[in-house]
């Protein structure tokens, strides 16, 4: 069986926004092209995506970062209610921000590692593996 990897929104927008971080993306990338491991997302935190390239570049960026994510190797989990049932009690329990328990609900349903860049996943990390992405403050 192959590792893995739920994307948090940091790890998009860093490939997208080229930031510290987006190399390590890439290279997931281009392991899950190769059968190496498998790369999923939750619709909520791809919508995080949408609004964090709309606010910092414009609308136009955004959607051609939605159309970049149609060609990568990530499978867009849609959220049903087990999932977000799942995510409000991480919510409760950790206090991160819901959509972040997102990504710790679905890795823990799928026993997979996170993949992010923000720091408020310490929280959760006995909860849920974290492959930390480079970012100013984890250097």
């Amino acid at each position: 069986m192959a590792a893995r990897y739920v994307l948090d929104s940091f790890a998009l927008t860093a490939l997208f926004q080229e930031e510290p971080g987006a190399a390590k993306v890439q290279k997931l990338l281009e392991g899950a092209r190769g059968d190496e491991h498998e790369l999923h997302m939750s619709v909520v935190n791809l919508g995080e995506v949408a609004y964090t390239v709309e606010n910092r570049r414009g609308l136009e960026a955004s959607q051609e970062a939605l159309a970049a994510v149609d060609q990568l190797p990530i499978e867009i989990v849609d959220v049903d209610r087990a999932l977000a049932l799942s995510a409000a009690r991480l919510k409760a329990a950790s206090g991160i921000g819901y959509a972040d328990c997102f990504v710790a609900a679905l890795a823990q349903r799928l026993d997979a590692a996170v993949v992010t860049g923000d720091l408020d996943f310490r929280q959760v990390e006995h909860l849920v593996a974290v492959e930390w992405l480079q970012s100013a403050d984890t250097q």
